[in-house]
C-alpha cells in the first residue's frame, strides 16, 4: 500500500487536464487513474445494486407485516360482516382483503427502525456517521509515497479544480485502483 492523493472533478475535461499535468510532472502513468465514482448508495456492491445487503432500517418489518395483517384482516371482517346485510355476501371477504393489505402495509412501516438513532447504524455507517459522504463526480487518483510528491499532486488538483481533495492508502497497478472502497470515508487535507 502506498499513499494516493485523490481529486474529486465535476466535469471530465477538468480532469483530463489533471492527468495531463500530473504525468508531465513526473507520475508515472501506470500510477495514476481516473474513474467516474457513482452518487452514494448507488456503488453496486451487491447482485441487486446498492451499497447495503438490505435496505436500512428494515430488520423489523417482516414481523410487523404479519401482525398487521392480522390486526387489519380481523378489522376487516368485523367491518364487512355489518355490511353483509346492505353489499351481500362478498362484503366480508372483500373488506378482510383490504383489511389485511392496509394492516400490512402499516405493520411494516411502523416497525421500520428509525435510522436517525446511533444505535440502528452498522459499522461502517459508524465509521461514516460525522464523516461527509463521498460525492459523485471524475476522481483523479495518483500514487504518491513521498511528501514532496504529494504535495506536487495536491497543488497540480487544485490548479485545475478538484474538490474533496484526500490523502488515502491504496495500490494503483497499471492505471487501475485496485483496492478502491468508495464507502471509506474520506481523509480531506488540509485548506
Amino acid at each position: 500500500m502506498t499513499t494516493i492523493i485523490t481529486g474529486n472533478f465535476l466535469q471530465q475535461d477538468g480532469a483530463q487536464r489533471a492527468m495531463t499535468d500530473l504525468a508531465g510532472a513526473g507520475f508515472s502513468p501506470e500510477h495514476m487513474t481516473t474513474f467516474f465514482v457513482n452518487p452514494p448508495g448507488q456503488h453496486d456492491r451487491y447482485p441487486l445494486g446498492g451499497d447495503e445487503d438490505e435496505s436500512a432500517g428494515t430488520e423489523g418489518a417482516p414481523a410487523g407485516s404479519a401482525i398487521g395483517a392480522t390486526v387489519g384482516g380481523a378489522v376487516g371482517i368485523a367491518v364487512g360482516l355489518t355490511a353483509v346485510p346492505v353489499l351481500g355476501p362478498g362484503a366480508a371477504v372483500a373488506a378482510a382483503g383490504v383489511g389485511a393489505y392496509a394492516g400490512s402495509l402499516v405493520g411494516a412501516l411502523g416497525n421500520a427502525g428509525d435510522r436517525s438513532s446511533p444505535e440502528t447504524h452498522t459499522a461502517m455507517e459508524e465509521l461514516r456517521y460525522d464523516e461527509p459522504p463521498r460525492k459523485s463526480g471524475m476522481l483523479v487518483a495518483v500514487s504518491a509515497p513521498v511528501s514532496a510528491q504529494q504535495d506536487t499532486a495536491i497543488g497540480i488538483l487544485r490548479t485545475h479544480g478538484a474538490t474533496d481533495i484526500e490523502r488515502s492508502e491504496g495500490a494503483i497497478v497499471a492505471g487501475d485502483w485496485t483496492d478502491f472502497n468508495p464507502l471509506m470515508p474520506l481523509r480531506l487535507v488540509a485548506g
